[in-house]
């Protein structure tokens, strides 16, 4: 069943609306969907390689924009949507505790969320909840998002057909690995 599901999201991946329906799953994510991009950003690259840094620069921009909403989310309406938000993930307990220490750290956290699986939506409304200065967010997101984005695209641009080849052989595997690492990444966010 997932070697089906592999091949028929590949086959999606060249829908003329493809890039379209990435834009818009990046820009959800980085403020209240809980699958990140990556899930249709990779097939998207291994179906087209040539198109990998554009794919990397539209998941990029979308996921700095949604990262703006989930800034917006938490300064202006932390009550009505970020703190029900923050208590679907879990966080919202420690979110009073994030707060105090959060400025005080600076860009790191920002970064840090926009460089690995963790939930990169959690940042975005606690930075807007605890004022991180804008400029500081936007380019933080920037910095960190694309890093992880290009990355990404750079290793499947260059070893796409490798990585195909094993993930058509050992993708019950890496389904397992990858719900491991996303269920990692929220157990890491409630230590925090």
């Amino acid at each position: 069943m997932l070697k089906k599901t592999y091949i028929w999201t590949l086959a999606l991946a060249n829908h003329r609306l493809a890039l379209w329906a990435l834009a818009f799953i990046s820009f959800l994510e980085s403020s209240v969907f809980p699958i990140p991009p990556d899930i249709l950003m990779i097939p998207m690259i291994l179906a087209r390689p040539n198109r990998a840094f554009l794919i990397a620069t539209v998941v990029l921009f979308a996921s700095v924009l949604g990262g703006l909403l989930g800034y917006a989310i938490g300064a202006l309406f932390y009550d009505q949507i970020g703190f029900p938000l923050l208590s679907f993930f879990g966080k919202a307990e420690l979110a009073s505790q994030f707060n105090s220490h959060f400025n005080d750290l600076g860009f790191w956290p920002i970064l840090i969320a926009g460089l690995t699986p963790l939930p990169y939506k959690i940042i975005t409304i606690v930075s807007g909840w605890s004022a991180v200065p804008l400029t500081t967010f936007v380019i933080t997101s920037i910095v960190s998002r694309g890093l992880r984005f290009f990355l990404v695209a750079t290793l499947l641009w260059y070893y796409g057909e490798a990585i195909d080849m094993f993930i058509r052989k050992k993708l019950g595997l890496i389904f397992i690995v990858f719900i491991l690492v996303l269920i990692s990444g929220f157990g890491f966010i409630k230590i925090l």
